[in-house]
């Protein structure tokens, strides 16, 4: 007679381990190469360690490949690197062919999200780069594998014979669709979620059952291998050495005949271990950047917010954040239905609630009966969970205040704990309500399992495929058709525009029906400019053809494609004038256009109105400076100026709220850079209205001269506007539509454009 099988394989789970194994196959095998977040950088890692070439060390003026992955601990890159080191990957930069209009983290309406182009490279079978990637990629998802599996454990230790709660706890991190995207990628948060899940669940474990007194064995070994590996493989993980050294505190402590002999070697082999293995990596951080951390060179190769974000300012992009814990593929680019986030928020929210719920109800019936032992040990087990949560959280926020990273799969190493408490929540609000315990849960699992599955054929493959070629219907059916021909190379069959009359902060819909002629040598890049009577470009759309996703080196004699474009219009766009719309060719190497047959650089298509919006003011443009002042329209007495000449610049304040200090305006011309060609710095209305005496609601008419150097060079420039304290000289930030902080402190009006006398 067989023995019964140990809860931890128990077939629900194994069924579980099988199916995310598969599913995360599909993702990276669909998933086109270096279109998963910061995967383009994390793979050149690996391939410098496999190379032989060691460690990199940072240069934020003259970042590698690796960019900023190269401060990242190492651990991650050098395991893949050793299962890797065989395949030649020379054609790296081949395939690694990076579309140099990408709108990577950009949420658009007409794509052009891919970072790379792609050609068949990637196809079956793999070879080089593509091989090694695939490879890899194949291999985190077995960590993301035993990411789902320490989650099962991590729940059968809060939850001793709930294999029910547990193995659905299991299955919201295996079916959370971000979470199967970036286990099926190159990126080392593979290898740190795995151990901080195995570190967590070792933790939970000992809580419940201490080791043996005065005994030290393979459990202290493995927990400090874990420490160790997380601490090398991402610095988030790092807060797990206080959660272990508080557990293994308490662990020790608790046990009858336990001595500070004991404890001290069962803490000097975890840590001693953990710090062996890991410790060299701060040391060289310190060392070659004066940081432990690495942080200084990590922030100056990625980029700095022009200052730290305040907690107000971070709630403000939760948005955002949120969809990237649930899925938002891509470079942060490729977004979901609103109405998925928003049902899946829903399904959090009333996880939070079940867990209040079941916590009063633990309050009220259940102190009194149990042992104070008892419920001390309860409260510690559940305190766990939520203590590393909250360690991720507080050090996830002092990250994302110093650089633009809020994003939700960063907290990814909590996500066991996070689905634990999630579906132990939902199960105590069924029960209050009187339903069968795994109402809730299981809908939210089956929902997040059916979206996980279906993503990839409906989201990610249908984003990076290019448009198909053109029926002879389709092609008889061209409105607008005008067969322009572009060098001989490039004919522009025809177009069709949506609306001929748009206002600011609106956006123009324009579809474009092309034909390649010939085989190009050359990668054009598509231009639709928006030109105001000014011959001013007020707005602009520059991708690869077929929406970013073609290079004309690549198009076949005779191909052709509709290309849809939709233009945003900035809200501060000067109106109302007449504008046109036009349409060229470039080479994004050297700047050089492909003409017409007539010889001209640009095809006018269109005319198309500008109107302007609604409001009290000329180009009423609301913008609100640290929920103080509002600047509600400007206006320009020429946007078309000789060097030497003035530009005359009308600003309409309004006072939002009584103003405790004085601000000064500062009113720019500004060049490439920081290059200033004009300015003017002033209290309003020269001083005659000072902002500590304005009345809230009152609106101040101010007027700048703003006079161009005699060496302003022609083209165009950018006016720039905004506030500062008289005395403190800080700018008042300026806050977005629903009232958050945001990281400028100024704002462009519209351009003008200088000529040549």
């Amino acid at each position: 007679m067989s023995s019964p099988r140990p809860p931890y394989l128990h077939t629900p789970i194994r069924i579980l381990l099988v199916a995310f194994t598969i599913l995360g196959a599909i993702y990276a095998i669909l998933t086109p190469l270096f279109e998963i977040s910061d995967e383009l950088w994390h793979y050149p890692m690996v391939k410098t360690l496999a190379d032989g070439n060691g460690l990199p060390v940072q240069n934020p003026a003259s970042p590698g490949p690796w960019r900023q992955e190269g401060s990242q601990p190492p651990l991650y890159y050098a395991l893949m690197a050793l299962v890797t080191f065989w395949i030649d990957t020379d054609d790296m930069e081949q395939v690694r062919w990076v579309n140099p209009h990408a709108d990577n983290g950009i949420i658009t309406a007409d794509r052009n999200n891919n970072i790379l182009i792609h050609t068949e490279r990637e196809q079956w079978p793999w070879q080089g780069t593509v091989l090694a990637v695939r490879l890899i990629r194949l291999l985190s998802v077995l960590l993301g594998a035993g990411t789902v599996y320490f989650t099962y454990r991590l729940a059968l230790e809060l939850l001793p014979e709930q294999r029910g709660l547990a193995s659905a706890s299991a299955a919201l991190v295996a079916f959370t669709p971000m979470f199967v995207f970036i286990s099926a990628s190159v990126n080392n948060d593979n290898l740190a979620i795995f151990c901080s899940a195995g570190g967590l669940w070792v933790l939970a474990r000992w809580l419940r059952n201490p080791p043996p007194p005065a005994k030290i064995g393979w459990a202290h070994v493995w927990l400090g291998l874990l420490l160790g590996a997380g601490a090398l493989s991402k610095q988030s993980a790092l807060g797990l050495f206080p959660l272990a050294g508080a557990v293994l505190l308490y662990s020790y402590f608790r046990s009858n005949g336990s001595s500070l002999r004991f404890t001290f070697y069962a803490l000097l082999l975890c840590f001693g271990l953990a710090t062996l293995l890991s410790f060299w990596w701060y040391l060289r951080n310190y060392q070659l950047y004066g940081d432990w951390l690495g942080w200084n060179a990590f922030l100056d190769t990625v980029g700095r917010r022009p200052q730290p974000a305040s907690l107000w300012q971070l709630w403000g992009e939760r948005v955002g954040f949120v969809q990237a814990y649930w899925g938002l593929f891509g470079g942060v680019s490729v977004a979901l239905p609103n109405w998925v986030y928003t049902t899946l928020n829903f399904g959090m929210a009333f996880a939070l609630v079940g867990l209040l719920v079941g916590f009063a109800r633990f309050v009220l019936f259940r102190i009194r009966p149990n042992p104070p032992i008892l419920l001390i040990r309860f409260l510690l087990l559940w305190a766990l969970p939520l203590a590393w949560l909250t360690l991720i959280l507080i050090g996830l926020l002092r990250w994302t205040s110093l650089t633009w990273a809020s994003q939700g799969r960063l907290i990814f190493p909590a996500i066991s704990a996070i689905s634990v408490l999630a579906v132990v929540g939902l199960a105590q609000l069924a029960r209050a309500l009187r339903l069968p315990h795994f109402t809730f849960h299981f809908s939210f699992v089956t929902l997040l399992f059916i979206l996980s599955a279906t993503i990839p054929f409906t989201v990610i493959a249908p984003h990076y495929a290019p448009p198909p070629q053109l029926t002879s219907e389709q092609a008889a059916a061209i409105p607008n058709r005008i067969e322009a021909d572009f060098g001989g190379e490039l004919t522009l069959l025809g177009y069709k525009l949506e609306t001929e009359s748009v206002a600011p902060g609106e956006s123009v819909r324009l579809t474009l029906y092309w034909q390649s002629q010939i085989q190009m040598d050359r990668n054009w890049s598509i231009f639709v400019h928006l030109v105001d009577d000014a011959g001013i470009i007020f707005a602009q759309r520059d991708r690869y053809p077929g929406q970013g996703a073609l290079a004309t080196t690549r198009l076949t004699p005779g191909q052709t494609w509709a290309d849809a474009y939709v233009i945003p219009i900035p809200a501060v766009a000067y109106a109302p004038v007449n504008a046109r719309i036009e349409v060229g060719l470039y080479d994004v190497l050297d700047g050089a256009r492909l003409p017409l047959s007539d010889g001209a650089t640009a095809l006018t298509l269109s005319p198309i109105q500008l109107h302007a919006r609604a409001g009290a003011f000329p180009n009423p443009v609301r913008q609100n400076f640290g929920n103080l002042i509002e600047l509600a329209g400007y206006e320009m007495d020429e946007r078309a100026l000789q060097p030497g000449e003035t530009l005359h610049l009308t600003l309409y304040w309004r006072a939002l709220r009584p103003i405790p200090d004085n601000y000064a305006v500062f009113t720019h011309v500004r060049g490439e850079g920081e290059t200033l060609w004009a300015g003017q710095d002033a209290w309003p209305q020269k001083g005659n209205a000072p902002t500590a005496l304005w009345q809230v609601g009152q609106i101040i008419t101010d007027t700048y001269e703003l006079t161009l150097k005699p060496d302003t060079p022609p083209g165009q420039h950018n006016v720039e506007v905004g506030l500062y304290g008289a005395e403190s000289l800080q700018r008042l930030r300026l806050l977005n539509t629903e009232g958050y902080p945001t990281d400028a402190d100024f704002i462009f009006l519209s351009k003008i454009r200088v000529v040549e006398p």
